[in-house]
């Protein structure tokens, strides 16, 4: 077992209509609040008339950044931190799923000292003081909302990557099942795909730590034991509520730990298929993570065995990948490029992207001359 910091100062309200006592937490941090959300969701759906309301209530003063889409961009990150300079805000209230609150946190990192969102990202600056962060979940995936990591994508230079910082903890995060009521069967799927996907980087990573192991592997059987009840009843709170709690433990730090963290070569893999054709997150994992077991399950057989053990109760690697395939066409998540509308005359540009990115794992390596055979795994 690796040598391992525990830490994780983010505050969790879970539960229904915790929500409503978002005033009395925000009240803390300041006066004035910028909330943060995508394109229009937390409008229709009453999320924001809620969280708006509950913040006033206390005296906060609320101000409002719309439009961060999905895959989120330096571009808007920048002009979400130089609307929060010029209106003196006191803290950001991210109200959306993954994208908002890694865009908003980038936003905290960048505000006081006036900084450049891909200078952060890119480690070329490093922040000295963040403006305190609030998270409200809308959607289960991605883990952001207890974790101290963010993606965005740099639409000029085709890159799309991931940034950590122990500033970008939100101080609190409120996740109400309920908020992901209205959440579609599609958006859903793509959802559990992710929270699968970040238990096996993390599985993958550096280290020998058994309880880790088993831990993740519970989260993928009970995410898989949950995932075909709830796309039959989508507004079902404890089907909701448990796969919510899942995607958050499986990037909060405790199925890494006694490791060297996760490997994250999927990710890198999937990130490409999001620059070149705006594929969503958990439909691009779906695609690249059997076309990553395929390439290393010769490599890894030791990891391979002990995973297809601890998920499926086989040894059998083939055996393995075939059932996370399964798995995934059964809640209609892509397993192949040519389910997402591209075909053979895609191939080049993608191997090209991804060795101009120099696409690899943290360690588990994919050389540049093995982008080919990996890509050809996707077909």
């Amino acid at each position: 077992m690796e040598n391992f910091i525990a830490y994780n100062p983010t505050k969790v309200h879970f539960g229904k209509n915790v929500t409503n006592n978002i005033g009395t937490y925000a009240k803390e941090l300041g006066k004035k609040a910028l909330i943060v959300y995508g394109q229009g969701s937390v409008v229709k759906n009453g999320y924001l008339t809620l969280v708006k309301s509950n913040l006033e209530k206390e005296g906060i003063e609320v101000l409002e950044f719309s439009g961060i889409k999905p895959n989120p961009t330096t571009f808007d990150t920048n002009r979400t931190t130089k609307f929060a300079q010029v209106n003196n805000i006191d803290f950001i209230v991210a109200l959306g799923g993954g994208s908002v609150i890694d865009s908003a946190k980038i936003t905290a990192l960048c505000v006081k000292e006036d900084l450049d969102a891909w200078d952060v990202m890119t480690y070329k600056i490093a922040p000295t003081k963040a403006l305190p962060l609030i998270a409200v979940l809308t959607v289960a995936a991605t883990g952001t909302e207890m974790n101290m990591f963010a993606v965005l994508q740099n639409e000029e230079t085709k890159e799309k990557i991931g940034h950590r910082n122990e500033l970008a903890y939100p101080k609190h995060s409120f996740l109400d099942p309920q908020f992901t009521y209205t959440l579609s069967a599609e958006y859903t799927a793509y959802g559990i795909v992710d929270l699968i996907a970040h238990s096996l980087e993390s599985f993958f990573g550096y280290g020998d730590s058994p309880l880790a192991d088993r831990y993740v592997a519970s989260i993928i059987k009970e995410a898989m034991h949950f995932a075909p009840l709830l796309l039959s009843d989508l507004k079902n709170y404890e089907y909701r509520a448990n796969i919510m709690w899942q995607a958050t433990s499986a990037l909060n730090g405790l199925t890494y730990q006694g490791k060297l963290s996760g490997d994250w070569g999927v990710h890198s893999l999937g990130h490409i298929l999001s620059i070149l054709y705006d594929t969503a997150h958990g439909a691009s994992l779906s695609i690249a993570y059997p076309a990553w077991l395929k390439f290393f399950q010769e490599k890894l057989p030791d990891r391979m065995k002990k995973l297809g053990e601890l998920v499926f109760d086989t040894s059998d690697a083939d055996i393995m990948i075939k059932k996370f395939e399964e798995f995934f066409v059964s809640i209609n998540s892509p397993i192949r490029l040519q389910e997402i509308g591209l075909n053979l005359e895609n191939k080049k540009e993608i191997i090209e992207l991804m060795k101009k990115n120099k696409v690899s794992g943290m360690y588990h390596k994919i050389t540049e001359a093995e982008v080919d055979a990996v890509v050809e795994l996707m077909y």
